[in-house]
């Protein structure tokens, strides 16, 4: 059994997120998308805590699904925590998510929490907390939670960050350290940037989405197989221990963004437009020449400076990925307009309509059977994306970058040949 999971999402009581972001339309995009086991995401909060108590039930150990439903979809127990606190002469700004194995767990972390900070205020609530002193409190709840620091390499709000993180996962975990088993990509970084850093060898690389609107889960997910669904087996996975035996399921590969596309790429000054590859930054000292004010610096440029190993060094063992462009903005493009219009609604209906949801579509239907349920310019461009035939302007400073498939008029002559046979 093959299944895809997606930990990392939010509630639509976080800041900055859809109102249509509950269970019942988490659970109906995880159908079109291809998720089967979703982070429920921001358990910290007490309405979207309620929801989950009221609106899921058990299923498989340390899993849950909607009540009064025969869907497939699984939810796992997650949250995304922000610790602010000052460490080392310095304001340090980590996210981590937390993966429960139960709805009485939880019950007692959020407990701990609310004596700390208000869990009211956000989805995702924001601590005056070490990161090392969480992950004291999670584990001490329970030791089969599971620690994971978000996006590690953006400049804000993260472990490697080059605003308020550290340079090691030593320095900011400490004697916790040794709990620390993977940690989170992000979308503007993938695996083979994060196998420069010989220190990351024994960690595992997921990804999630972060998504803030049900149609942007799955984005970047995780793909296990095995003969067992369970919280425990996928913990397990992840960690790449061996106290269970035979074991339930395996990692076997990451979904990626294509590293470029994320918002933190590349350096650069979003005010300005100014962005900048890490060689450019340099002859700049990093200051904006535009406005002098300081650049923001991306994450490529974080892995160059943290990197002990040379671009395109694979360490022995490394879990593989695949590196996708969501299929709404490959239909856009190969229609040739915006995301989000009623003509790109219409065919991406039909591809999931035909295929069943969008990984599938996106990773596994042949290009035979793409080029006869859809346009050929647009059968072109999922199979380009497939083999890496992609031209980025990277992304930077909180501005997504810009996914090129086709050359100008391109889609236009590939129109024609397809009426043509």
């Amino acid at each position: 059994m093959k299944f895809i999971a997606d930990f990392h999402i939010h509630s639509k009581y976080s800041r900055a997120t859809s109102k249509n972001t509950d269970l019942e339309n988490l659970d109906k995009w995880a159908k079109i998308k291809g998720i089967k086991v979703l982070g429920t995401g921001d358990f910290t909060h007490p309405e979207w805590f309620k929801n989950l108590k009221e609106k899921l039930k058990p299923a498989e150990p340390g899993l849950y699904k909607l009540r009064g439903s025969d869907s497939e979809i699984r939810f796992i127990l997650t949250s995304e925590i922000s610790c602010i606190y000052s460490k080392g002469g310095r304001v340090r700004k980590i996210h981590i998510v937390v993966l429960a194995p139960s709805l009485e767990i939880v019950e007692k972390i959020n407990v701990h929490l609310g004596w700390i900070g208000n869990l009211k205020a956000d989805g995702r609530p924001i601590l005056g907390l070490d990161a090392k002193e969480l992950v004291k409190i999670i584990l001490g709840t329970s030791k089969d939670c599971l620690i994971v620091p978000a996006h590690v390499w953006t400049p804000w709000f993260s472990l490697f960050g080059s605003k308020s993180g550290f340079d090691s996962i030593e320095e900011c975990f400490e004697e916790y350290s040794k709990y620390i088993f993977a940690v989170e990509t992000g979308l503007s970084s993938d695996p083979p940037m994060n196998w420069r850093l010989s220190a990351l060898d024994k960690i595992t690389l997921v990804s999630n989405s972060d998504a803030h609107s049900p149609p942007k889960i799955g984005r970047e997910a995780n793909v296990f197989e095995g003969e067992e669904l369970s919280y425990g087996g996928i913990i397990e996975a992840i960690k790449r221990t061996k106290t269970l035996d035979p074991k339930p399921c395996t990692l076997i590969y990451t979904i990626e963004f294509f590293p470029q596309e994320g918002k933190y790429h590349y350096d650069g000054h979003r005010d300005c437009q100014i962005s900048s590859s890490p060689q450019e930054s340099k002859k700049y000292n990093n200051i904006c020449p535009v406005c002098g004010k300081p650049l923001t610096i991306g994450v490529l440029n974080r892995v160059e400076k943290l990197a002990d190993r040379p671009e395109g060094f694979k360490p022995e063992g490394a879990i593989p990925f695949k590196s996708l462009v969501p299929l709404n903005e490959i239909i856009a493009e190969g229609l040739g307009v915006n995301t989000g219009t009623k003509q790109g609604e219409i065919e991406y209906k039909n591809l999931i309509k035909n295929f069943g949801n969008e990984l599938k579509i996106l990773l596994e239907v042949p290009r035979k059977d793409l080029e006869a349920t859809t346009l050929p310019e647009i059968a072109e461009g999922i199979i380009r994306v497939r083999t890496g035939e992609v031209n980025i302007t990277p992304g930077f400073d909180g501005v997504f970058g810009k996914i090129r498939i086709f050359s100008q008029g391109e889609q236009r002559i590939l129109s024609k040949q397809g009426t043509l046979f």
